[in-house]
């Protein structure tokens, strides 16, 4: 059970900071499964005041992709959207938005590093960094140790330092 809404992007000239901000609210004080984006649509003879170009549909993955962070990776809207940039990037994802914009924060050693740390790197997923956190119980974890689990080293390579790398860092 539970509750979800919709919110249609694009209708308006909301930014996705807002957008987020609002969806967190109802998140945090209306207890939401879930909230919707889809993309706004513009119908002949509709209203005047509404746009007569539909965004682009990237906007609204985006915003799911933003969505989830907040959700399952213990992200803020603040900082995915921050005030100097209110509207997600449409060519990056947010995550690794968010790692180009906070550089100072890697890179970040998978052998030691918290749990809140390895869900900031960009392609690492929930259940890899659970699966990083059992692994590095037995043995010190190697860039091969991440190929076995199917992390994603090709987008992650740049942001950690394994057992068997110098810094990768940018």
């Amino acid at each position: 059970g539970g509750q979800s809404t919709q919110m249609i992007v694009g209708a308006t000239p909301s930014s996705d900071a807002l957008i987020l901000r609002t969806a967190t609210h109802l998140y945090d004080q209306h207890k939401l499964r879930r909230v919707y984006y889809t993309a706004f649509s513009p119908i002949p003879d509709a209203d005047p005041r509404l746009p007569l170009q539909a965004p682009p549909l990237i906007r609204e993955h985006r915003l799911y992709q933003a969505d989830w962070l907040i959700r399952f990776y213990g992200f803020d809207a603040k900082e995915i959207t921050p005030d100097d940039a209110p509207n997600l990037d449409l060519e990056k994802d947010p995550k690794l938005a968010w790692a180009l914009r906070n550089r100072h924060a890697f890179p970040v050693d998978v052998n030691r590093a918290t749990k809140a740390q390895l869900l900031r790197v960009p392609g690492f997923g929930v259940r890899n960094v659970e699966r990083i956190m059992n692994l590095r119980r037995h043995k010190r974890i190697t860039s091969e140790d991440l190929l076995k689990l199917r992390v994603s080293l090709r987008r992650a390579q740049y942001f950690i330092v394994t057992a068997d790398s110098h810094s990768k860092a940018m």
